[in-house]
């Protein structure tokens, strides 16, 4: 009887597991295992490649669902003392432009950007027509671009 380590065969086994094989099925046995660890290996080639076309093809170069989080790090860093500032500044100053609309003006565009609401939901609930909801919404926007370059 021969005795086959399959440490030696499978290099991710860390203790030994020693296997009993008749003296003439020795050889034919480790050509087995050979093949065996061929064919795993290939189809992990043909994986990791399908992986790759995957990733090019949807141009997907990162992964966020690593769970030590590195690329998540990366991607979504924390913003600088000056970007928090001017982004404050950027929402005070959009919150002044608004408050100058007229009421229906304001009130028609937080309904749309704000909320969300498409301008037939809005035209439907306030019980107008759609052209002139858009058409409201249309000048609210230019009168807050005015607003905003008087102020800068």
């Amino acid at each position: 009887m021969a005795k086959i380590n399959l440490r030696d065969l499978y290099p991710e086994y860390e203790l030994d597991c020693i296997v009993d094989v008749e003296d003439d099925d020795a050889e034919a046995f480790i050509a087995a295992m050979t093949k065996e660890l061929a064919d795993v290996y290939v189809e992990y080639q043909r994986k990791e490649n399908a992986y790759e076309r995957r990733t090019y093809y949807h141009r997907a170069h990162y992964s966020l669902n690593v769970g030590d989080g590195i690329e998540n790090a990366a991607v979504n860093r924390s913003p600088s003392p000056e970007e928090i500032f001017m982004d404050r500044l950027m929402s005070e100053q959009l919150h002044a432009a608004l408050t100058a609309l007229s009421q229906p003006q304001r009130r028609r565009v937080e309904a749309h950007f704000v909320h969300g609401l498409c301008i037939t939901d809005i035209a439907f609930a306030e019980g107008v027509a759609k052209s002139r909801v858009t058409e409201s919404i249309q000048r609210g926007i230019q009168n807050m671009k005015s607003f905003l370059k008087k102020i800068n």
